[in-house]
């Protein structure tokens, strides 16, 4: 049996637990109010420019082609709205709708949610970028909500807020049909549900050692819903590009290794067999088979249609539903791993592709648009989209992800140890992919690295603020610090604006803002 120690004080529980300072209204309306400043910058002049851009190209016509018939097909016919059709001005036809079907190597959550801004809005550039802006939004208020309960603070809660809201490759991808902005947004979503998990988990351990309950190894925790609502939240992301599997197995570990630190916190002899029996299936449960089977779910419109890509519909129901079940789902892996194999096979190169160790330091972000048009007062003008970062911010997150790795080695600070193992999920595996597939890799992929770079900021941020109980001049000397840099990413950020959403400016004005030459288009 396991020995139980006595009711932990309240200053104990204060750290196991730690409560939330300051006002409860004013946690909510700082992050409120920054989420409003970024959901106007994503969208102001959504609909511009009123053309496709880059991947729009496949992603438009997929969620329409989705809207229409339940299944990518290559016959998505709109005559009044030629600017689906790209460059030719015509689309692919074919005799029959049945003959259509479109090869694709992306899960479709991502294009029904593009989808449903069309269906609201209508098939042109603001109808499909609609839900990417929604998207953007949100993940700003979920991060600040996220780094509030982590800092326990809402000046640094709103502090993460903003960052996102300034950081260029989160605006340009909020402002684009692509999918990148909702994986980010569901992983954003599923590490703020385990952040939030956490804290109930440690209450109810407060709690169950405050009643001094005997027990081999701790309590079971119940139903942990907000661990449910994160795997809802990782099947989601999942269900939009594979990338979200990554997380997967990052985010059960990170959670099992949470509940196993706070069995010891409270005095439990073995805490990881504890964690391993009590809370590892469930566990499991919650954060693998519930993705899975969302991912299923997400595949609705292709097993209930006679036109998806594989759907061998006729075989399938030869034989009476039990093989119906069993041979629909054996079409779909088939289908699946046809997808895995053009992914791993994708090396056809790209003017625009970069190596994941590119990544941070913003070699070279791809250009969605560039046009010349007149009226910028010069004879030579510019407009154009760059998927760039914040230059200021991605540097200096370089710099606080270094801090964060010294930092949980000499503290096992939790929060540290969360944020490497997300920025780590998001950047590593990329390596596998360029060393041993060489496999063609865009800048923009490392978008859900961003929230995790902006929470290690946030927290160096803190440590630069002090404690509450440090000296009113060291406090002093950390808010001019954080002040003085939220200022220069600010002046950055405005300075690179023309180059994120299209502005028309002089030629000289657009090569100007260029980071480094690596960024001038390639000519033709």
């Amino acid at each position: 049996m396991t020995t139980i120690s006595p009711p932990l004080p309240a200053p104990a529980r204060d750290r196991l637990v730690p409560p939330q300072p300051g006002s409860a209204l004013w946690g909510w309306l700082g992050p409120l109010i920054v989420t409003v400043f970024g959901g106007i910058l994503r969208f102001w002049h959504l609909g511009r420019p009123h053309e496709v851009m880059f991947d729009e190209t496949y992603y438009a016509k997929e969620a329409l082609s989705l809207l229409r018939f339940g299944v990518e097909t290559k016959s998505v016919e709109k005559p009044d709205v030629p600017l689906l059709a790209g460059g030719d001005g015509v689309f692919q036809t074919c005799a029959r709708v049945a003959d259509c079907a479109d090869y694709v190597v992306h899960p479709p959550l991502g294009k029904w949610t593009i989808a449903l801004g069309e269906w609201m809005w209508g098939v042109d550039p603001f109808g499909w970028r609609f839900t990417a802006a929604v998207a953007g939004t949100l993940s700003i208020l979920v991060l600040a909500r996220t780094a509030r309960r982590m800092t326990r603070s809402t000046l640094l809660g709103c502090f993460a807020g903003l960052l996102l809201a300034v950081d260029g490759m989160h605006l340009v991808m909020s402002r684009a049909a692509l999918l990148d902005i909702f994986l980010s947004f569901w992983l954003v979503a599923a590490f703020a549900c385990l952040v939030t998990d956490r804290d109930h988990m440690r209450a109810k351990l407060a709690g169950w050692h405050a009643r001094a309950i005997p027990g081999d190894l701790g309590p079971s925790l119940g139903w942990r819903p907000w661990r449910l609502l994160a795997g809802v939240c990782l099947g989601a992301a999942t269900a939009t590009k594979w990338t979200g599997a990554f997380f997967l197995i990052a985010f059960l570990i990170l959670s099992l290794l949470w509940d196993a630190g706070a069995r010891r916190s409270i005095g439990l002899r073995r805490p990881y067999q504890g964690s391993f029996k009590k809370d590892l299936p469930l566990g499991v449960a919650w954060l693998w088979a519930v993705p899975v089977m969302l991912y299923l779910v997400s595949y609705t419109g292709w097993f209930a249609s006679e036109r998806g890509w594989g759907r061998n519909w006729a075989q399938a129901t030869d034989h009476g539903w039990a093989f119906f079940v069993f041979d629909s789902i054996r079409s779909l892996v088939r289908y699946q791993l046809q997808a895995l194999s053009f992914h791993t096979g994708l090396a056809s190169g790209h003017s625009y592709a970069t190596e994941p160790w590119q990544w941070p330091l913003q070699f070279r972000p791809v250009l969605l648009h560039y046009s010349s048009p007149k009226g910028c007062g010069a004879d030579s003008c510019s407009s154009a989209i760059y998927a760039a970062g914040t230059p200021i911010l991605w540097f200096a997150a370089l710099a606080a992800m270094v801090a964060m790795l010294s930092w949980y080695t000499a503290t096992r600070d939790w929060r540290a140890g969360a944020v490497l193992l997300g920025y780590a999920a998001g950047w590593l595996p990329w390596f596998y992919y360029a060393i041993v597939d060489n496999r063609t890799m865009y800048q923009f992929y490392a978008l859900p690295m961003v929230p995790f770079m902006i929470l290690a900021l946030t927290l160096v941020a803190g440590l630069a603020l002090g404690k509450r109980d440090a000296s009113p001049a060291r406090r002093s000397r950390g808010a001019v610090a954080v002040g003085v840099f939220t200022l220069l990413v600010l002046a950055n950020f405005a300075w690179l604006q023309p180059i994120l959403t299209g502005d028309t400016i002089t030629y000289d004005g657009w090569r100007s803002r260029l980071l480094y030459s690596s960024w001038v288009p390639p000519q033709k």
